[in-house]
């Protein structure tokens, strides 16, 4: 039986789940502030997972994904520790807004200090009080607001294996080889202890939506199955996941009404026509070039453009066969109208 475990004053037993409130500093109307958090303690020993969501405010999916892990069945019989936190930015989750009341970004200011601005000290907090306990950690994002994200995974895989491996295990048709930003919950926790993190991108900001909440569900629950903290499904597809070194922006050639036509998942060739720009009269058009090939994984979806604002987000990869059909596999049986899905995998609750 492994030991108890004790976040913010409240110690969580061997074979107990509970949810705890962290106290975070307070709103000025003297009104006090914490940050939900639900702690599943298994009897025997186990990786310590720390899932959690909406470090920046308004990147709600993953809230949902986080419900849904929740009410899962097989959390009652897990070996380790499941920490889940919903909500990291209570304060731009309330506002609606990516960042805190001081327009700082809660996830370039890790790994904060007891002494500095809001930012600091909650990210200081959230080291001290949940980082020092884990072993891994899985980061829940979308795009920004009018940009959305395809399903997938971002992490330093450079000499990282452990982090490969997870990363395979989420599942997702994409993982990108991404580098560490400077004060970002990664970094930190890379710092710290050199603790794996997995960085899921997917949907849009202050929006749910339903393929990426399943495959964050089934992501987080294909972690779990890798680090034998839950049995793993007889059922459950093997997927081979497509590793992108490098990714690049596609910018608006000039201001106008914006045509996309091709969707997130699209495998395109250098050359391909991506959108058009149209005056407001329709007098002049000017199309929109991919500069690579490669599978767009973001795109805008505001349909007005200024000359340099990014359009697209395609993702580079050095062999290009059978991705189409591939993401599409991906999307489909993750979609809400199929049968695909089995219960075990993606309770809908």
């Amino acid at each position: 039986m492994q030991e108890p475990i004790r976040i913010a004053g409240v110690t969580i037993q061997p074979g107990t789940r509970r949810s705890v409130e962290l106290p975070i500093p307070s709103f000025y109307t003297h009104t006090s502030a914490s940050m939900p958090i639900h702690v599943v303690h298994g009897h025997k020993p186990g990786p310590c997972l720390v899932v959690c969501a909406a470090i920046h405010g308004d990147e709600i999916n993953g809230v949902e994904i986080i419900r849904r892990i929740l009410t899962h069945k097989t959390l009652n019989n897990i070996k380790g520790t499941l920490i889940a936190i919903p909500i990291v930015n209570v304060f731009g989750f309330v506002s609606q807004s990516r960042y805190l009341p001081d327009r700082r970004d809660l996830n370039r200011s890790f790994p904060g200090s007891r002494s500095g601005s809001m930012a600091s000290r909650l990210a200081n907090i959230l080291m001290t009080e949940i980082i020092d306990h884990c072993t891994h950690v899985i980061d829940l994002h979308t795009g920004a607001i009018a940009r959305e994200n395809l399903p997938q995974i971002r992490a330093c895989l450079r000499g990282e294996p452990e982090t490969e491996a997870i990363a395979r295990a989420f599942g997702v048709p994409v993982i990108i080889n991404s580098e560490m930003r400077d004060g970002s919950l990664r970094e930190a926790a890379r710092e710290h202890n050199n603790i794996p993190v997995l960085l899921y991108e997917a949907g849009e900001a202050l929006r749910f939506d339903e393929v990426s909440i399943r495959a964050g569900v089934r992501g987080i629950l294909g972690v779990m199955s890798y680090l034998g903290m839950r049995p793993k499904s007889r059922k459950k597809k093997e997927y081979e996941t497509l590793i992108s070194r490098s990714t690049q922006w596609v910018r608006a050639p000039e201001s106008g009404i914006l045509r996309l036509v091709v969707p997130l998942g699209t495998l395109v060739k250098k050359g391909d026509i991506l959108a058009y720009i149209n005056d407001p009269l329709g007098e002049i058009e000017t199309n929109v070039i991919s500069p690579v090939s490669g599978i767009v994984i973001g795109k805008t979806n505001l349909p007005l453009a200024h000359e340099g604002e990014a359009i697209f987000h395609i993702a580079k990869f050095l062999k290009e066969e059978e991705i189409s059909n591939y993401i599409e596999t991906h999307h489909d049986e993750l979609d809400p109208l199929t049968d695909e899905i089995k219960s075990e995998q993606v309770p809908l609750v």
